[in-house]
């Protein structure tokens, strides 16, 4: 086990500088500046901002420079909020976006477990024709029209839940609800899809041979070896949940890292760019890595290998 999680880290190593190196070129080949406005800055006051910010050093002198702040664990100041860097950002935002995205996992898979068990238990039955049609209306339905959706009916219309606030517990079911309703439509879909599979094996016709209950068959043998196909997608799922979906925390004003993530983009904040998806990378490299290791409990096959 030590070896694999050596070799792994080393590979999540790899791949952060990987995608350091590129964001940070490919920002740099962008056309523009970050200090270009409309309305044009003297040339005095752009040369003053270069020089702050080591603007005016060579393109390997300021690589260099990143590289070294983000080992340091330092991802630089931020271009346009001048008393925050963007440490301070992430460590503001990041709760926030993690908490939805906690919550719209929770949710997910509280309804997809049940849902694709049932389908699969019932297939062919009105039971599985109605689930399956809801799953794909959930995995087709935009982020943005379910949360208008949910907000004129539930909120507007029925008065239940507040439309953009994020002070309670109330405040997270309808965020919850829009971000977690495709994946949990998708993975209802993965789980049935594999544990119809499952089913037909021969494990499982020997245990049904056995006299053992069908109940007994579906969730004791059948459920965990149909979980490696959820189990696959739950890594770079989880790390989109957990920083947040752009659109969601947009239509529902929730301040986490995604605001600061468009407003950096339109105003070309180098910096705050490259440490949130720095972030992202490093979540979704640790997700990964959590669900190799889940593998080998899930089936102790893949464990002995």
């Amino acid at each position: 086990m030590a070896p694999f999680l050596l070799k792994r880290i080393f590979h999540g190593v790899a791949v952060l500088w990987v995608v350091a190196t590129l964001t940070f070129v490919l920002l740099r080949l962008t056309p523009g500046g970050p200090f270009d406005r409309e309305r044009k800055l003297p040339p005095q006051v752009v040369a003053n901002l270069e020089a702050k910010y080591h603007l005016d050093e060579s393109f390997f002198k300021q690589y260099l420079r990143y590289l070294t702040g983000v080992v340091r664990g330092d991802l630089g100041p931020s271009y346009k909020y001048l008393d925050r860097g963007v440490n301070d950002i992430v460590r503001d935002t990041l709760p926030t976006s993690a908490l939805l995205g906690a919550l719209a996992i929770a949710f997910a898979l509280a309804v997809s477990i049940p849902a694709g068990l049932f389908a699969a238990h019932c297939r062919g039955s009105w039971i599985d024709r109605w689930l399956m049609i809801s799953a794909s209306i959930g995995i087709s339905m935009p982020h943005f029209i379910l949360g208008a959706v949910l907000i004129w009916a539930l909120a507007l219309q029925l008065n239940w839940f507040h439309a953009a606030r994020w002070d309670a517990l109330s405040s997270a079911v309808l965020p919850t609800i829009t971000l977690g309703a495709a994946p949990a439509a998708y993975l209802s879909a993965l789980l049935r899809s594999s544990l119809i599979e499952t089913l037909g094996e021969d494990f499982i016709r020997t245990a049904r041979a056995k006299g053992i209950t069908e109940a007994c068959v579906l969730f004791k043998h059948a459920f965990s070896h149909s979980l490696i196909p959820m189990l696959t997608v739950m890594g770079p799922l989880t790390a989109t949940l957990l920083t947040g979906s752009f659109v969601v925390e947009y239509v529902f004003a929730i301040p986490g890292m995604g605001r600061f993530f468009i407003t950096a983009v339109t105003d070309r904040d180098y910096p705050l760019i490259m440490g949130v998806t720095l972030i992202y990378t490093a979540l979704l490299v640790s997700a990964n890595l959590i669900v190799d290791l889940l593998y080998g409990i899930v089936d102790p096959r893949i464990r002995s290998q």
